[in-house]
């Protein structure tokens, strides 16, 4: 099977999958060679956590580096070769809030190459 290198598969995490995950994946969907995609950490999150969802992704973004722990910790396996990038995002903004925007785009651009 030939390796997918044209399409960038982004993950982003927080806590519920209410807030924060789900304006990075909003909006990074449509972005031309990304597909995004959130989850949460909490059991009773929207969109909770899989084994498959991170072996989806190619870089994982989460929001709080409780984050990062929870997954190197619950899903060590998974994550083992994975690239996970604390964007130091705290919950304290609305869903599509601007200033959340500006910060998801200011904080992963960076991580994205040349897109």
């Amino acid at each position: 099977m030939a390796e997918r290198t044209d399409i960038l598969r982004i993950l982003f995490i927080c806590t519920q999958n209410m807030l924060r995950s789900p304006t990075g994946e909003q909006i990074y969907t449509g972005v031309e060679g990304i597909e995004a995609r959130s989850a949460g950490i909490s059991p009773d999150a929207i969109e909770v956590i899989t084994v498959d969802l991170l072996l989806w992704a190619d870089k994982i973004f989460v929001m709080e580096e409780r984050h990062r722990l929870f997954l190197e910790q619950s899903f060590a396996d998974a994550v083992v070769a994975k690239e996970i990038i604390c964007l130091g995002i705290p919950d304290i903004y609305d869903h599509m809030d601007s200033a959340l925007v500006r910060l998801l785009r200011e904080r992963v651009a960076p991580h994205l190459g040349q897109l």
